[in-house]
């Protein structure tokens, strides 16, 4: 690489880019941009990449870039020697011709090598390929930058001509390329590459910034712009003036990850500022509040210790007036009629109860295959029942029911229809306001729950019940129709309902056995559906193994748990925990590498082989040494599996590695009498059956 290196900055100046996709355009802009200039051998593997993102400007720095990447040996096939050369070692007008088109005469004939390739020998030139200009490789970098971009919706616009159309995320006003304190003459987008940019749109000293340097990017920008230009740094500044504000109050701001990088991407230099609201709103509930002030206004609700929120929220505004008064005033005027209207649909909502508006889910479509809420409502109802009666019998059947048949009303409400997030949410509050067992209203809250991964699980059986009901019509109706996940489309959150069922049967239902539940489910589908139990349980089974290989599971000790399918799922965290210790034993390989081969053994017999074993025709020491050692090993580790203590059950089995070993060294077992054979493969078989009770011992084997 050359040795004149120094920082390069590439700036787009733009238009208000999408909040909500600011953070992925400057990330994917400055790899994209740095990954290319390194390919190119312009930019050091290790070059240092500083991305910038605020709301009218994508950036990105790399140090130490050269002026000119270095030239590199390159060395190019031609042609078979066979082609090229004649009888007689000389070339023939086809190499001649290759050569010319190469630019190299036929001098060059006796510096060509020979070498394999493939079955025939070729002929090879040797060459220097020269390494790209800064100006042509940040061209190219730009060019492909550009196309790589995550743009979200591609806008059209005109340039300056009045005719030329330009596609891009938001129209572009200026590019600043600078390589050290050089302008680097690159274009893009109708716009040719200068030091000028803008700063702040309302706070900047001066209306156009020059870039004197690469290096002096940022603090320009801070200085004279009043732009923060790293996304990262902003998030930083706008989260600790949050913490200073809210702690002021003796408060606490409420957490949002996704909220906090939509208002990075809306202000160039944040201002927080503390704002209130009356106290009557708080008779609405919280959540009602917060989502309106979070979805709605982009402002930060204040939470007291308890968790419970106040009449006070933070703003982060983009200005920074002497008197913040008029902001602060502005906002409050603002969000009024936003928590007003979240009233009016609470106090409206009230007026009719939830079981007044179940007959009103007939007319709500669902599925066009699979009809409507109603029906939907009637289904769950059916698999909560079946539920209910293996998990507490009558008592439980009876509220599930009941809060199956309301959990969906809340669909109708006003306050859902605004806000669809709250579902589930609203109908605990109504629920509660008309009366019904609290055991009920946390039941309708909490059915949609887990409802991402790391979510709570419902809080007691009820909403258990209903919660694995719901999951399992979802999952069983559009699988029955054949509605499956596709590459990363899952329009319907299978995969997410599929953890969720994992979850609550590995951690909450210990008792329920899978393959039961799925065929409780099927039947309240009548004949809407095939029976797609198999291919869903096959489909759960996937989900629950990348969640333990995710967990730090390895896949041999998933593959072999799962490979039995075990229908208590809450049980395979012992097994796994168990092959785990019995990985570690000394005689563990051994004994994999046999139960390997005992399976193939059975799998090739010709004729189905019985786990029957005739004591009279074991005749070889080996075999009968086995047969007794396997009847005392398997009479332990069974009593210690129906127990549940699978690790001491397969420690049981270390014991068989000297007979098993014996047995193979020592025993022919396709013998050809074909009674000592059957009896034979009926041993093995014992001893596969006893070897694979707590998981497929075989898939250990390297």
């Amino acid at each position: 690489m050359s040795q004149s290196m120094s920082t390069l900055l590439l700036e787009l100046f733009v238009e208000e880019l999408p909040p909500k996709a600011l953070k992925k355009l400057g990330e994917a802009f400055a790899s994209a941009l740095a990954d290319s200039l390194k390919a190119q051998g312009l930019a050091a593997a290790d070059a240092e990449v500083t991305s910038y993102a605020s709301p009218r400007r994508l950036a990105v720095q790399v140090g130490q870039v050269a002026v000119k990447a270095a030239d590199r040996p390159l060395q190019q096939k031609l042609m078979p020697v066979a082609v090229a050369l004649s009888a007689d070692g000389q070339p023939t007008p086809a190499l001649l011709k290759k050569l010319a088109s190469l630019g190299v005469d036929a001098g060059a004939v006796p510096q060509l090598k020979r070498a394999m390739d493939g079955k025939a020998e070729a002929l090879f030139l040797d060459t220097v390929a020269a390494g790209a200009t800064l100006a042509e490789g940040l061209q190219k970098a730009l060019d492909e930058a550009l196309a790589k971009l995550p743009i979200p919706k591609v806008m059209t616009y005109q340039l300056a001509d009045g005719w030329t159309d330009v596609k891009f995320v938001r129209p572009a006003h200026g590019i600043v390329a600078l390589h050290g304190a050089q302008i680097v003459p690159v274009q893009a987008l109708g716009l040719q590459a200068g030091r000028e940019t803008r700063g702040h749109r309302f706070e900047a000293a001066t209306g156009s910034l020059r870039i004197e340097s690469a290096d002096s990017y940022a603090s320009q920008l801070r200085e004279q712009g009043a732009v923060i230009a790293s996304f990262a740094e902003r998030r930083a500044e706008i989260v600790r003036q949050l913490v200073d504000a809210a702690s002021e109050q003796g408060l606490k701001p409420i957490e949002d990850e996704a909220l906090l990088d939509e208002v990075t991407a809306l202000v160039e230099r944040p201002n927080v500022l503390s704002c209130q609201f009356e106290t009557d709103f708080l008779a609405v509930p919280q959540e009602c509040l917060i989502l309106t002030m979070k979805a709605n206004q982009k402002y930060f609700p204040l939470l007291d210790a308890q968790g419970k929120l106040t009449n006070r929220f933070l703003v982060v505004s983009n200005i920074s007036p002497a008197d913040a008064g008029a902001v602060i005033g502005g906002n409050e005027r603002v969000v009024r009629p936003r928590l007003s209207d979240a009233k009016f649909f609470f106090d409206q909502d009230r007026k009719k109860t939830l079981a007044s508006r179940v007959p009103s889910l007939s007319k709500v479509v669902y599925h066009g295959k699979l009809g409507s809420q109603g029906d939907r409502v009637e289904r769950v109802r059916a698999i909560a029942k079946a539920i209910a009666q293996q998990l507490g019998g009558e008592a439980l059947a009876a509220r599930a029911d009941e809060a199956a048949l309301l959990a969906k009303a809340d669909l109708l409400t006003d306050m859902v229809g605004e806000f669809p997030e709250l579902q589930g949410i609203m109908g605990g509050y109504y629920a509660r306001h008309d009366g019904l067992a609290e055991t009920v209203a946390l039941a309708i809250e909490d059915h949609y729950k887990p409802r991402f991964a790391g979510d709570e699980l419902p809080r007691d059986e009820v909403g258990l019940v209903v919660a694995l009901a719901d999951k399992l019509e979802t999952l069983v109706g559009l699988f029955g129709i054949g509605q499956l996940p596709t590459g990363d489309k899952d329009p319907f959150a299978l995969r997410r309902h599929a953890l969720g069922v994992v979850r609550m049967l590995s951690e909450r239902a210990g008792s329920l056995e899978l393959g039961a539940l799925l065929q409780a489910a099927v039947p309240a589908f009548g004949e809407l559906i095939k029976d797609p139990s198999e291919a869903l349980s096959q489909f759960i089974f996937e989900r629950l193994s990348g969640s333990l290989r995710e967990q730090g599971y390895s896949a041999q000790e998933v593959d072999a748990v799962l490979a039995l399918q075990p229908q208590r799922l809450a049980d395979v965290a012992a097994r796994l925990s168990a092959v785990r210790t019995f990985a570690a034993l000394p005689e563990a390989a051994s004994l994999a590498a046999a139960n390997k081969r005992i399976a193939n053994i059975l799998k090739k017999s010709e004729e189905p082989v019985q786990a029957v074993v005739k004591p009279e025709l074991l005749v070889e020491p080996a075999e009968q040494h086995l047969a007794t050692a396997l009847q005392s090993a398997q009479a332990r580790s069974d009593a210690l599996f129906s127990t549940g203590e699978y690790a001491a059950s397969l420690r049981e089995l270390a014991a068989l590695k000297g007979p098993v070993d014996a047995f193979f060294d020592d025993v022919m077992v396709n013998a050809e009498d074909a009674a000592l054979r059957a009896n034979r493969l009926g041993l093995l078989k014992q001893l596969h059956e006893a070897m694979n009770r707590v998981a497929d011992l075989s898939r250990l084997a390297a």
